[in-house]
């Protein structure tokens, strides 16, 4: 997976000095060792933080080790001056994790007090307005902390991208699809770029690219990933130009950011003027990690990069779409368990799924766009996307929005596609996710969500929820379950 940081963890051991520095170092040693049984990399720094120039010879040790996200280590107490100052100096996120105490036989000379010293590190981290990853319960055994650390991974992985991340977009939103309202300045709240291009400057960008060399051998490497879904040979020229277009723009203009995405124009005009819709290529892409979203969704480019970096998987953005048809519900209840038809809908979009997450995914048409553009006619400017049944499995629903006026917000919903033939087109699939109905009505309609979700191929909604913890998004909601009323829900059903 390209295009999302590498994550080069580091550990710092913190003891107050009026507790053995012994014990924070040998329990520090306990904790890497520990890591490294879990196969999770972590630089051991050797300085123990007791004081602020302390802080400077572990800053100087995290520099030259590269590393890029802290774990500041309570083995005892620790100084909640030192410690803190440290997690604020150092350029990267930051964990504050404690040591839990080993045995009831050394609780005189071996207590290490943790437990009452991340109270005292709490405090000062809102003193000096820090928002480190803190885990639900953040002391435990070396073992535990291990595996504390390997979810800060994921996290911290969220954190970095975003850091070094620009957005390019192209052409405005289409007239009918306001809902995908993108006030730029949350982004730069987030600490990330932006390049608004004209639908002008990619056309005139994909004309220079007319006859590039590079084509044939991308046209080999789609044709091997479709292999007998290759429906369409044709059109693969014009999506290989398409392709090298999209990856020369991210290299010429990056820029000082590290990492890009995209979100494009996709229709009406595109496909009268280019002469294809650009789905594959946006699927393709996805599956390297460069998200590009449909109708200029930049919040939605934005929440499938942050999947991404969450688990480092491809993500897809996919229209809430349509229900789930009481006969199919019931001609399949042995595939939904407990699941009520009010959980169910179908996730789709016209065909920029990943290949990898599709069953037979084949190069087809656009089925609505060949409607309005080429009626009676064999498809011809309206071929290119990437359709087929999503794969069963776990699935986690997330979006991060900037509404209209300019906040910041935030959805997560775990969730699964069930192994039923949605027996329609697209890429699509019948999800699943509990108290769907109520989930819909009062957090997707009630705070006025686009119609796009963000879909991680895996169960992750506790790495993105403290993600978006850490970034301060306030509002974070979920799918509440029957007992736990949503704010304005009527009670009264």
């Amino acid at each position: 997976m390209m295009n999302i940081p590498e994550v080069k963890l580091g550990i710092v051991a913190v003891s107050r000095d009026c507790f053995p520095v012994q014990l924070s170092q040998s329990r520090r040693k306990a904790v890497v060792e520990a890591c490294r049984q879990k196969g999770i990399a972590i630089t051991e720094i050797q300085t123990v933080v007791e004081n602020e120039k302390d802080v400077l010879k572990a800053l100087d040790e995290l520099k030259a080790a590269n590393v890029n996200a802290l774990v500041v280590y309570l083995g005892n107490f620790g100084p909640e001056g030192p410690e803190t100052m440290l997690a604020q100096k150092f350029a990267g996120p930051s964990m504050f994790v404690a040591a839990a105490e080993e045995t009831e036989n050394n609780l005189i000379d071996g207590r290490g007090d943790a437990y009452c010293g991340m109270l005292n590190a709490s405090y000062n981290l809102g003193l000096r307005k820090l928002n480190p990853y803190i885990p639900e319960y953040p002391v435990g055994t070396p073992d535990e902390v291990a595996d504390m650390i390997m979810e800060f991974v994921d996290i911290a992985r969220v954190i970095l991208g975003l850091s070094k991340l620009k957005i390019f977009t192209f052409g405005p939103r289409p007239q009918d699809f306001f809902a995908c309202n993108a006030p730029i300045k949350p982004l730069y709240d987030l600490g990330i770029e932006i390049m608004e291009n004209s639908e002008l400057d990619l056309f005139e960008s994909f004309n220079l690219h007319a006859n590039d060399p590079r084509i044939p051998s991308v046209i080999k490497d789609m044709e091997q990933e479709l292999g007998e879904g290759n429906k369409f040979p044709g059109i693969l020229p014009k999506l290989a130009q398409y392709e090298l277009t999209l990856l020369d723009w991210m290299e010429k203009h990056i820029g000082a950011s590290e990492y890009a995405i995209f979100a494009n124009k996709c229709w009406p005009a595109f496909q009268t003027q280019f002469g294809f819709v650009p789905c594959y290529v946006n699927s393709r892409l996805a599956s390297r990690g460069i998200p590009v979203a449909c109708e200029v969704d930049i919040y939605g480019a934005l929440s499938e990069y942050i999947i991404t970096c969450a688990t480092g998987m491809p993500a897809t953005l996919l229209d809430i779409n349509n229900t789930v048809p009481r006969d199919m519900y019931e001609n399949n209840r042995d595939k939904f368990g407990d699941y009520k038809l009010s959980d169910l809908f179908m996730g789709f979009h016209c065909g920029n799924t990943p290949k990898c997450h599709l069953k037979d995914g084949a190069m087809k048409y656009q089925l609505i766009m060949h409607r309005l553009l080429e009626p009676d006619k064999e498809p011809d400017i309206t071929r290119g996307t990437l359709e087929g049944t999503i794969k069963p499995g776990n699935i986690t629903l997330f979006r991060l929005q900037g509404t209209a006026d300019c906040k910041l917000r935030s959805y997560v919903a775990e969730g699964e596609v069930i192994d039923v033939d949605p027996k329609s087109f697209g890429g699509i699939g019948v999800f699943a996710v509990k108290e769907m109905a109520r989930f819909y009505r009062y957090v997707l309609i009630a705070k006025r969500y686009p119609h796009h979700t963000g879909v991680a191929f895996k169960h992750v909604g506790k790495i993105l929820f403290a993600a978006m913890k850490m970034l301060g998004i306030e509002e974070v909601d979920f799918n509440q379950p029957a007992n736990m009323l949503y704010k304005d829900e009527n009670p009264f059903k």
